[in-house]
């Protein structure tokens, strides 16, 4: 047999090559393996950069399975996405399972707000009796809950409306906990039993953040562990601004309130018979309204125009008080509450209220130096949200999480940036002092399989915006005609996508081309299988269509990025760190918007070669790769491959 480690498992006559035919060993993946197994035995912290192919999760699941079931460590797997929580879980886990000659136990950990709970399932049934809509949508969940396996999202055939979702979703300020009627069938007892006693459980980096928030208060949802390995790593300090800062969002306010009393069925309090305390309710109703409504009317008068908030912005703070108000009379009604199950629902209303009026406070206030606040306005849900996220991530996850977690990995396709590749951004950013840094290119055969074109006589888009922007979209027919479509186009704006669906439409309808795109409202998920199964369409995507976009074969045989990846300088949190990193003397460009753009446009060009059988082209519209001095570290930074510059037509679009 062979040894059991690394090398024994990974390379070359190991386990995994036996037990798949044909499967090639990758020097790159074995290197990565051993930086894992090292850095986990040394209790270090490691962070790698491995191109497309490299297999990254073998890469860092063998030696973390090998310490978990021969070393009693525990190991916490956090990605960003769900597609690739899955191929862990469903594929890659079981896959080793069957085939290191160890035990060990791998359990997928998802947030509380997933799971149904079915005592509040029951109350929520009960209130809507009679009630127009709500009784035939509680009907439908209680009998997907007598069928459902995991009484997750996730299983439900169509996620219910957020207003339905929050009145029946497991939620720790209400739980009876062993004194629950229902808690033998809990769905989330269930699954935290087996989350607590895994050996490696894997969550998402949100849940991850959730629990560093969790943790600062006194409590914790994920265990105690010795290693935390973070796929799709690149996205994290995004994920952790979001979640260890603030937001109130006034249709969440709303929906609470309305929840405790409102006309279409008087709502928790006319359930419970507590005709005294409905007064309360409506007062704080009307004081969020007119609260949420100044902060518009203030943000108009005096705010900068991304919402940016630099003061305190002396608007009256009486929603505070009557949101506490409203919680100090549930908490005296709750005293002659019965069942016990009501009166926690009480309880837990009374608390998010304190809760809301906290940090609706805490934002007014704007005492702390290390954040930044902003308004945002959310159209979608016509809803507006205070927004505070901390200027400088560095130093709690550096005491949260660096300092608390003996071993922390680190990997992703784009975390370095130019030649030789420096890791300084991505390591900055995060906050860490002490970290290892490898660089393992992707073994694809790119000078064979990929090849860049440049667009020459292009207007410079940061000078003559409008007309880059025509020449732009009239030079897209160009390059997908090279692949007779099956191309991703990716735009870093929503208007100008939605101005080249509007003024390319027809050409497309000629030339037989479906165009798929983002503009359309359509969720992602739907698009992108539209497009794998339609070979011949073309899918014009923003943002999120940048990473996580994973369709091998010839369906992608063309990438068009229309613009360099640079942020919106004015999103107010972007905007006060450039203007921290001018105040220390640093040069805000290269320290900041170069290396951030740089490494969404590795993840853009990423998306081509997924496989060693997979070609095409990458065309990059943008002249200024080429005409500014700093457009070299973007195409540095990609795989070596063959580069032509072309003049293209122009279809006109005007």
């Amino acid at each position: 047999m062979n040894r059991l480690d690394v090398a024994g498992i990974l390379g070359p006559g190991g386990l995994i090559a036996k037990a798949m035919p044909g499967y090639e060993t990758r020097p790159e993946q074995f290197a990565m393996g051993q930086a894992v197994a090292e850095a986990i035995a040394s209790g270090s912290h490691l962070m790698v950069e491995a191109g497309t192919g490299v297999g990254k999760s073998f890469a860092y699941l063998v030696p973390a399975i090998l310490a978990a079931a021969e070393h009693g460590k525990r190991v916490v797997v956090s990605t960003r996405t769900i597609n690739l929580q899955e191929q862990l879980i469903h594929k890659d886990l079981p896959f080793l399972e069957s085939v290191v000659p160890v035990e060990f136990k791998a359990v997928l950990g998802k947030g509380r707000s997933n799971y149904v709970s079915l005592r509040r399932l029951d109350a929520a049934r009960a209130r809507a009796d009679g009630v127009p809509g709500e009784s035939a949508a509680m009907a439908k969940l209680h009998r997907w809950a007598g069928r459902t396996a995991d009484g997750t999202l996730a299983d439900l055939p169509r996620r219910p409306p957020e207003a339905v979702w929050e009145q029946v979703q497991s939620d720790g300020g209400n739980c009876l906990k062993q004194s629950c009627p229902r808690y033998r069938e809990c769905f989330f007892f269930k699954a935290a039993r087996r989350m607590w006693s895994s050996q490696v459980l894997v969550v998402n980096h949100a849940l991850y953040m959730s629990d560093l928030a969790s943790r600062t208060c006194g409590g914790a949802i994920l265990p105690d562990h010795d290693v935390a390995i973070f796929d799709e790593a690149h996205t994290l300090a995004s994920v952790a601004a979001a979640h260890l800062g603030l937001r109130v969002a006034s249709g969440a306010v709303a929906n609470l309130l309305t929840g405790l009393d409102n006309d279409r069925n008087g709502g928790l309090l006319a359930f419970l018979k507590l005709e005294d305390t409905r007064p309360l309710a409506r007062r704080a109703l009307h004081a969020v309204d007119a609260f949420f409504d100044a902060v518009g009317a203030w943000q108009v008068s005096h705010g900068f125009p991304n919402g940016r908030v630099r003061a305190p912005t002396g608007l009256p703070d009486a929603v505070v008080e009557q949101l506490r108000k409203l919680a100090t009379g549930l908490g005296e009604a709750a005293g002659s509450v019965e069942p016990p199950e009501q009166r926690v629902e009480l309880d837990a209303v009374r608390t998010r209220c304190e809760g809301f009026a906290r940090d609706i406070a805490a934002w007014l206030a704007q005492d702390d130096a290390g954040a930044v606040h902003w308004i945002e306005r959310d159209d979608g849900r016509k809803s507006t949200v205070l927004a505070r996220a901390p200027l400088d991530l560095g130093p709690t996850l550096r005491r949260d999480l660096f300092e608390r977690v003996p071993c922390c990995i680190l990997t992703s396709a784009t975390l370095a940036v130019g030649v030789p590749p420096s890791f300084a951004f991505s390591v900055s950013r995060l906050g860490l002092d002490n970290v290892m840094t490898r660089h393992l290119g992707s073994p694809f055969d790119h000078d064979r399989q990929m090849t860049v074109f440049l667009s020459d006589g292009m207007p410079d888009p940061s000078t003559e915006f409008e007309a880059y922007e025509r020449a732009a979209i009239g030079a897209i027919p160009h390059f997908v005609s090279k692949t007779r479509g099956k191309a991703l186009v990716l735009f870093t704006s929503h208007r100008m996508m939605a101005e080249a669906v509007a003024r390319l439409g027809p050409w497309f309808e000629a030339q037989g081309i479906r165009l798929l795109s983002q503009s359309s409202g359509e969720p992602s998920s739907v698009l992108i299988t539209a497009f794998r199964d339609d070979v011949d369409s073309v899918l014009f995507g923003t943002d999120t269509f940048w990473q996580g976009v994973d369709v091998p074969g010839e369906a992608l045989s063309s990438v068009v990025i229309t613009r360099l990846p640079f942020g919106m300088q004015d999103h107010p949190l972007l905007e006060a760190r450039l203007e921290e990193i001018t105040r220390k003397g640093g040069n805000r460009f290269t320290d900041h918007q170069l290396p951030e753009a740089v490494l969404k446009f590795k993840q853009g060009v990423g998306r081509l070669i997924r496989s060693k059988t997979d070609s095409g082209i990458i065309a990059v519209l943008d002249p200024r790769v080429r005409t500014k001095s700093y457009g070299h570290v973007f195409l540095d930074s990609l795989p070596r491959c063959p580069t032509r510059v072309e003049v293209p037509p122009f279809v006109s679009v005007s």
